[in-house]
């Protein structure tokens, strides 16, 4: 019996991770530095990980609120007005299992089979497999990339809206580019989602990690209360925890009963000691955040310093995000560019064909590290693009 064909086809045709697939060739490689997949160095902080114990051992082991506690939609209240200069009340907010989560329950509850959704492209390919997955379709729409600058043509979005699209999916600061859209870049798709009635996701996960200083642009800046908006963002990168699968969703109160629901038909919540570990991240993780936030610009000014110098890298440094999208003179087969560095230098990095059209020719690299290994790294990387 051939089991795959009978399978949906949106299960068959889901397809495999670019990243995950050179991450599984060599994730225990001796000696290897691992820049390739979209976490650092660090462990979860301490105090975040006794707070989940201590729930553990109070035996909070039972079904709990599918939106999230409160105390934790409390403190994601008080980080919007800490942060992002934005206090909206805790029944904007809904904990859900991972950024990843976020995406899929609000692809689901914007786009239907058959439906339509523009993003910006190269991108983290979970972005259009999610949509995919759903039984949407995902049309990219292809950034810029000039002189080792990447931009938004406004014209390559409204060139992709026909009438089956329900949303545009718009991440900045961008996995893996770093662009960062400009408050006229915002003001502009803003125009477009009221022009055509559709709906914004924006994942601005990486809004803290912007370089120029304070954080990024965001639609909430923009933004009125009638916009249709969903806010997906994730625990992991702010405070180390990629591995607890926690995020949240910002949405308009209306919407509660039906990302209640969602939630309750995937995963039926998130566990109440990861909650109460997130919760202290919120409340007591601030130093944690800007801890990375040094990590990383100190990193990226060492990798891209290096490799720029080479003179076979296009690359400038990002504004935001926690990637540098390397453009290295003679790669034309991103993929087996990304073994090649593994095997011949010891540095794990993530290929431009696994990020859709306009990525072909790129190389990802995270430098959220230890300075000391990313120097390391960057001299690896060095000697083998002169070596090419």
């Amino acid at each position: 019996m051939n089991f795959i064909e009978s399978l949906s086809p949106q299960s068959r045709l889901a397809p495999e991770s670019g990243i995950v697939e050179i991450f599984n060739y060599a994730r225990n490689r001796e000696g290897l530095i691992p820049l390739w997949v979209g976490e650092g160095d660090s462990p979860t902080p301490q105090f975040i990980r006794d707070a989940a114990i201590a729930s553990l051992n109070a035996g909070d082991t039972f079904y709990t609120y599918q939106r999230g506690i409160p105390d934790l939609r409390r403190a994601l209240s008080d980080y919007y007005a800490r942060h992002l200069g934005k206090r909206l009340p805790p029944e904007h907010f809904y904990a859900v299992g991972s950024g990843m989560h976020a995406i899929k329950l609000s692809i689901e509850a914007v786009a239907a089979p058959g439906d339509e959704v523009v993003y910006l492209t190269p991108a983290w390919p979970n972005f259009a497999a999610a949509i995919e997955v759903s039984g949407a379709r995902a049309v990219p729409a292809v950034l810029d990339f000039v002189n080792g600058k990447w931009s938004l043509d406004i014209g390559r979005i409204a060139a992709a809206i026909t009438p089956k699209t329900k949303a545009l999916f718009i991440n900045s600061p961008s996995n893996p580019t770093g662009w960062t859209a400009t408050y006229d870049d915002l003001r502009e798709i803003l125009a477009l989602a009221r022009q055509h009635n559709l709906w914004i996701i924006a994942d601005e996960i990486y809004a803290l990690y912007y370089y120029p200083g304070g954080r990024a642009p965001s639609f909430l800046d923009i933004a009125e209360p009638d916009d249709k908006m969903l806010f997906v963002n994730s625990f992991s990168k702010n405070w180390s925890m990629t591995g607890w699968r926690i995020g949240w969703i910002v949405a308009p109160p209306e919407l509660g009963q039906v990302i209640e629901n969602l939630v309750q038909y995937s995963n039926s919540g998130v566990p109440e000691f990861i909650q109460k570990g997130a919760l202290v991240a919120l409340d007591q993780g601030d130093d944690v955040i800007r801890e990375n936030f040094g990590k990383a610009l100190a990193s990226r000014d060492i990798l891209c310093d290096t490799l720029i110098a080479t003179n076979r890298v296009e690359t400038l440094k990002p504004d935001g995000a926690l990637y540098a999208f390397l453009k290295i003179d003679g790669v034309t087969d991103a993929r087996k560019t990304a073994f090649d560095i593994v095997d011949k230098a010891g540095v794990g990095l993530a290929p431009g064909t696994a990020f859709g059209p306009g990525g072909e020719a790129f190389m990802r690299a995270c430098f959220l590290r230890d300075p000391a290994q990313v120097r390391v790294a960057a001299e690896r990387l060095a000697d083998f693009i002169q070596k090419m």
